[in-house]
């Protein structure tokens, strides 16, 4: 931490710099200290945000290359026949095996170690002894937590040969999450993120749904802020370097409501239509953003 930093809030703009330069406050360090610990202590104020050290990134990113070794163990595992309960058990053996935990397993009486959300099922899918179907499509979403550091991430699959119209929805919900993480970079707002995703999804005729939100993570599984996946340019909280949030947005190819079964997690689409979902963990960067789960970057890296 600078000496700057150390006394940035007794000192005032037209004062002279502690550094010494001799320069007014406002003409020398303020800028550079609105942009570290300072900046963190009023996003923490004003918006309940945890600005992420440069230790809690790599922490972070750690616990997300876990991640990406579940989501490539889900993808040998998705096939016609496959027990969703048996799914569930591998992938939460693999991250005990890994010195992990699964951080969904009993977060508010949730009853399993991964959600998978099988067609009609928007979000929190719970595994049991559904089996996979030959057209099937499947999101697998997983989060670890390692030395005490969250990841989230999924993928929706397709099981076999699907119909087109199941093909289309994945592909358009995985550009959907592609054009969300490129709106982010300094000085955008989270409004610019749900346009992005918004805007391209409804113009080829699919829905958000709105009901369910991405939301901060590194050092609790849900921190703020939320991250909606519709939204007007420019409207929210100004994105700075250190937040860490998910993308993760939820495509329906019918209306974009939901509904929750009785077992008070699986949510299901309204009027039985599809429903896709691409997530992964953000950074926000001085440059724009990285991902902390980069699946396939040779497409989520592509410029939009």
């Amino acid at each position: 931490m600078s000496i700057t930093s150390l006394v940035a809030d007794a000192v005032k703009r037209n004062d002279l710099c502690p550094c010494g330069s001799g320069l007014k406050y406002k003409k020398c360090c303020m800028e550079k200290d609105a942009s570290g610990p300072e900046q963190a202590r009023n996003y923490y104020r004003k918006h309940g945000i945890r600005l992420k050290t440069a230790e809690d990134v790599e922490g972070i990113r750690r616990s997300g290359r876990l991640v990406l070794e579940l989501l490539e163990l889900a993808a040998t595992l998705v096939k016609p026949g496959a027990v969703t309960g048996d799914i569930d058990r591998i992938l939460a053996d693999y991250t005990r095996r890994h010195g992990a935990v699964s951080a969904p397993l009993h977060y508010r009486g949730y009853p399993r170690s991964t959600c998978i959300s099988i067609n009609d099922v928007i979000c929190h899918g719970i595994p049991g002894e559904r089996a996979l179907a030959e057209g099937d499509i499947v999101n697998i979403d997983v989060t670890t937590v390692l030395d005490g550091y969250y990841a989230d991430a999924s993928k929706t699959f397709l099981v076999g040969a699907v119909k087109p119209e199941a093909a289309r929805l994945v592909e358009v919900t995985r550009e959907c999450l592609r054009r969300g993480m490129h709106a982010v970079k300094p000085g955008h707002t989270l409004g610019d993120i749900g346009w992005a995703i918004q805007s391209y999804a409804e113009a080829q005729g699919c829905s958000v749904v709105r009901d369910f939100v991405g939301h901060g993570i590194g050092l609790e599984f849900h921190e703020a802020p939320q991250i909606m996946h519709t939204g007007r340019r420019g409207n929210g909280i100004k994105l700075v370097p250190g937040m860490v949030f998910t993308i993760e947005p939820m495509i329906n190819l019918g209306r974009p409501e939901s509904r929750v079964m009785k077992d008070g997690w699986t949510a299901l689409t309204v009027d039985g239509s599809l429903s896709a979902q691409f997530e992964q963990t953000i950074l926000v960067t001085p440059e724009g953003f990285e991902s902390l789960t980069p699946y396939e970057p040779e497409f989520f890296l592509k410029p939009v």
